[in-house]
């Protein structure tokens, strides 16, 4: 039991930050209006900033994956 609201409790967080990071990359926080600078090894703001946004996606859809409702770690736990 304890082990399925766990995995329960990580498959929440996974969904929550997945959100939270799609909200946020269309924010003036990672899309500033009409900026291009700073710049990064020659990349603009914008465009590291989607990299590394874009990143986190992937592997936040890798480790929900793991314990997704219905994977086998969630079907073992039952």
């Amino acid at each position: 039991m304890y082990m399925k609201r766990k995995v329960k409790r990580s498959w929440h967080a996974a969904v929550a930050a997945v959100v939270i990071l799609t909200i946020l990359t269309f924010t003036p926080a990672i899309i500033p209006y009409g900026q291009y600078r700073p710049e990064l090894l020659g990349i603009p703001y914008t465009l590291w900033t989607g990299i590394l946004v874009g990143m986190a996606i992937v592997g936040l859809t890798i480790y929900g994956s793991t314990v997704c409702p219905g994977s086998k770690k969630w079907e073992e736990s039952r």
